[in-house]
C-alpha cells in the first residue's frame, strides 16, 4: 500500500513541477512581448528598399523605457486606433525639419541620407524630377518626432499626419526574421 502511496505522489509532483514550469513559461513570455520585443509585420511599400512588405521583424519595445528616439532610427508606433506604421525617425523635439530641392535639412544643416541612394537614382530614371517634395519648415513640438518613411513617393508619414506624439511610438525596429533569405538588421 505504500508503494501506491508513493507512486501517487510522486507522479502528482511531477505533474505540479510540469504545470508550474507552463505557467511561468507563459508568464515570462507575456512579460517579453509586453515590455521588451514583439514581432512586427511590415506591411505596405513605404520604407522600400530597406524594409518590404510583408517582412517579419523585432522590434525592441525596452530602449525607449531608457531613452527618447534618436535621427536615423527606425520606429513602429501607433498612428490609428488600430494600425501601427513603421517610418524612420527624421527629427526630434526642438527640431526644424524641411525640404528644399530634394534635400533634406534638420535644423539648417544638409541631412545625408545614403538609404535613398538607390529611389532617388530610380526616380530620376523615370523621370520624376524630385524624389522628396519640397515643403517648408516644421518645428517639432515638445515630446514630438517626425518621422518619414524611406519611399518617399509612397509614404503617409508626418508630412501628412503632423510630427508623432513619443508617447505613441512602439519601439524600435532590430532586424527582420522572415523570409530566412533576408534575416538581416533593420536599419
Amino acid at each position: 500500500m505504500s508503494e501506491e502511496v508513493t507512486s501517487t505522489r510522486a507522479k502528482k509532483n511531477e505533474l505540479w513541477e510540469w504545470t508550474r514550469a507552463l505557467v511561468i513559461a507563459i508568464i515570462l513570455a507575456f512579460l517579453i512581448r509586453t515590455f521588451l520585443f514583439a514581432p512586427f509585420i511590415v506591411e505596405g511599400e513605404s520604407m522600400e528598399t530597406t524594409l518590404h512588405n510583408n517582412e517579419k521583424l523585432v522590434v525592441n519595445k525596452a530602449v525607449y523605457y531608457l531613452r527618447e528616439p534618436k535621427p536615423g532610427e527606425i520606429i513602429v508606433f501607433h498612428a490609428e486606433k488600430t494600425r501601427d506604421y513603421i517610418k524612420r525617425v527624421i527629427a526630434v523635439a526642438g527640431d526644424t525639419v524641411e525640404v528644399k530641392n530634394d534635400q533634406l535639412y534638420v535644423n539648417g544643416k544638409l541631412v545625408e541620407e545614403p538609404y535613398l541612394a538607390q529611389h532617388k537614382a530610380e526616380a530620376r530614371r523615370q523621370g520624376e524630377p524630385f524624389f522628396t517634395n519640397d515643403f517648408p519648415p516644421v518645428k517639432i513640438p515638445a515630446d514630438h518626432i517626425f518621422v518619414m518613411g524611406d519611399n518617399r513617393l509612397n509614404s503617409h508619414d508626418s508630412r501628412a499626419i503632423g510630427p508623432v506624439a513619443v508617447s505613441t511610438v512602439v519601439g524600435r525596429a532590430e532586424f527582420t526574421f522572415w523570409p530566412l533569405a533576408d534575416v538581416r538588421m533593420a536599419r
